[in-house]
């Protein structure tokens, strides 16, 4: 990126967004230096962008918003950081424990969660509800009780939803409630692409009597679907994976989120 003081604003702008349209995350110190511009310039650019949508600000930096604009397939997604989400899964599948009822939705990463979940074979008296087909079909060798809700098959997301799935869950209260999401954001929460999935989710978290986990590596972060899952308010915990933009962790902490890392270590 070239840098010029003499970069009019709308310039300066259109450079910001060619660098985060690359890095999707940066740190106000690096524009700053790559534009030869001042903290108060770099500072009311952002604002700029910030109010017409493209970008959301952190403390000391900004991540670019991007629209989801259709749902991926169940195949296509699990190709996607398959190591990361499997990290991930182990992370959120260490947090449960004995004799606990958990509530588990759809989405690739959900299902490394229970894949990791069937591993510990030390668990004893633990309960999982979802309407997740992969996961229920990952968990024929699980030793605790799975129990898929019923619903209308969704074969694009291999998800059961609709009214028996939320009557079915109407029924049950959780400690805890592990979501995957297509979306997460400061300011726009989690969110999905499929209005009966985002149902799902919300009726989970409000029939959870403990915390709510969210599992979503790197790439979904600034992300934002059609419909809201939940606001970041309601998200004790988001699970991601190292590619987490280091911009945006003290931003996330601070509004009460604890991040948690999974890796190999």
């Amino acid at each position: 990126m070239a840098t010029s003081k003499n970069l009019i604003p709308a310039q300066r702008r259109q450079r910001i967004l060619e660098y985060l349209q690359v890095h999707r995350s940066v740190r106000s110190t690096v524009l700053r230096d790559l534009l030869d511009a001042s903290d108060a310039t770099i500072r009311r650019d952002l604002e700029w962008l910030e109010q017409r949508g493209l970008v959301v600000r952190s403390h000391g930096g900004a991540t670019l918003i991007q629209r989801m604009q259709q749902e991926a397939f169940y195949n296509t997604s699990e190709q996607i950081h398959p190591r990361e989400k499997a990290l991930i899964g182990q992370a959120a599948a260490g947090l449960i424990e004995d004799n606990e009822t958990v509530f588990l939705n759809n989405g690739t990463t959900a299902t490394e969660v229970m894949l990791a979940l069937v591993q510990r074979k030390e668990l004893q008296g633990i309960t999982i509800f979802t309407n997740n087909v992969s996961a229920v079909l990952a968990a024929q060798d699980a030793p605790f009780h799975v129990i898929l809700l019923g619903g209308a098959f969704r074969p694009r997301s291999n998800s059961l939803v609709g009214r028996f799935a939320t009557e079915t869950l109407r029924q049950v209260y959780a400690h805890k409630v592990i979501l995957g999401v297509d979306g997460v954001g400061l300011k726009h929460g989690c969110t999905s692409p499929i209005s009966l999935e985002a149902e799902i989710g919300r009726l989970m978290i409000d029939r959870c009597l403990g915390p709510t986990l969210v599992v979503a590596d790197h790439s979904k972060w600034g992300v934002i679907a059609q419909y809201q899952v939940a606001r970041m308010d309601q998200v004790d915990m988001l699970i991601s994976d190292s590619g987490f933009p280091p911009e945006s962790r003290n931003a996330l902490e601070n509004t009460g989120v604890e991040l948690r890392i999974a890796d190999a270590d």
